[in-house]
């Protein structure tokens, strides 16, 4: 089979762990005798750089005729002075949204070798497997009105949070569709005791939630939800929530991991998905070579499942991260100062090497 891809390598360690996933996406190639055609284009701070804009129309029209976009990370304090709408995360924005991509999927789980990385006690997070799915193209990060207005100490900033009864339709559906392929248990998280907006959120989810009789559905505020994360993570199976509540909880999940570096995420809803890290550009270790391109790897793994069917593939390269952890192999960001730690290209090849059909 032939796929195009659209590779947008982003900024700080994203060409780095973008340089890794392909090596990995390659192999992939060679044993399955499948074709990925790898189209590279610029988005984020690359594309300031280079077009002044950071989502050129010719980067969006090529994501549109590709069959999956591979994202690294993007954004850095370089370009933190410019307005909103000229900065990076304005083209992250703007793809998923021209994408029609609703929802974020973001799988939290815990590899065995690395309970010693996490914070918390192993008997909590042993064996934790769950996945938070973030409402990705509405809500606050989208709302009007919007801005900065006034002088002096009248100056106040707005940023509105709107939801459509088929906007939290869309993605209570897709996820419980989810849960039902997995452990059947939905949570929806919202702030309905407060916001008008989490009260549509509360009552549309509830009642989506009655087409899926086979999958218990629940609800939960935000706050009590941020601490069940940490003190009884396993009570969960699939959580969906709002694009911003989404946005903190899947990093604060993120911890059960080890590391934010661990956390891989796909973008589903229109034609066309993207799979992108979930962590930050981190362009304070750029072109360092310690870089974690595990969340890179394990993107394309989601990819070649979700988009592509391919849940063989989509394995292995699981399996292949798997061994190389538990033969002792890790990133600067899971080591402590007593262990060695592997780079990024040291780890790619790891990874690389372990993949056999």
């Amino acid at each position: 089979m032939k796929y195009n891809l659209v590779i947008l390598p982003g900024d700080g360690i994203g060409p780095e762990v973008m340089q890794e996933g392909i090596k990995v996406l390659k192999r992939i190639e060679e044993i399955f005798s499948h074709k990925f055609e790898l189209q590279y284009e610029k988005a984020g701070g690359a594309a300031i750089d280079s077009y002044g804009v950071p989502l050129p129309d010719q980067t969006l029209n090529s994501c549109k005729q590709a069959d999956a976009v591979l994202k690294g990370p993007m954004g850095g304090p370089k370009w933190d002075q410019l307005e909103n709408k000229l900065r990076p995360e304005a083209g992250i924005l703007g793809l998923r949204k021209e994408l029609g991509l609703f929802a974020n999927l973001r799988p939290i789980k815990l590899y065995e070798p690395l309970k010693d990385a996490s914070t918390l006690k192993p008997e909590v997070i042993n064996g934790i497997d769950l996945l938070i799915v973030r409402e990705l193209v509405s809500g606050i990060y989208f709302g009007e009105p919007r801005g900065i207005f006034g002088e002096g100490e009248n100056k106040y900033g707005v940023n509105t949070e709107i939801y459509r009864t088929g906007e939290v339709s869309q993605v209570v559906r897709l996820s419980c569709e989810l849960a039902r392929a997995r452990r059947k248990k939905l949570t929806s998280i919202d702030k309905f005791n407060v916001l008008e907006s989490s009260r549509l959120w509360h009552d549309v989810a509830a009642e989506v939630s009655k087409n899926f009789q086979d999958v218990q559905f629940e609800h939960q505020i935000v706050d009590n939800a941020a601490m069940q994360l940490i003190r009884n993570p396993k009570q969960y199976d699939v959580l969906v929530t709002t694009n911003m509540f989404g946005d903190i909880l899947s990093d604060e999940a993120s911890m059960l991991t080890g590391s934010l570096g661990m956390l891989p995420s796909a973008s589903l809803g229109g034609e066309v998905a993207l799979y992108e890290p979930a962590g930050g550009a981190a362009p304070d270790i750029a072109g360092q070579n310690k870089a974690n391109p595990l969340a890179m790897i394990l993107s394309i793994s989601m990819m070649l499942k979700y988009s592509f069917h391919l849940d063989r593939e989509s394995l292995l390269i699981e399996q292949a991260v798997d061994k190389v952890l538990r033969q002792g192999f890790k990133t600067a960001d899971l080591t402590n100062s007593k262990e060695r730690s592997v780079s990024c290209i040291e780890m790619g090849d790891l990874i690389t090497k372990e993949i056999v059909g």
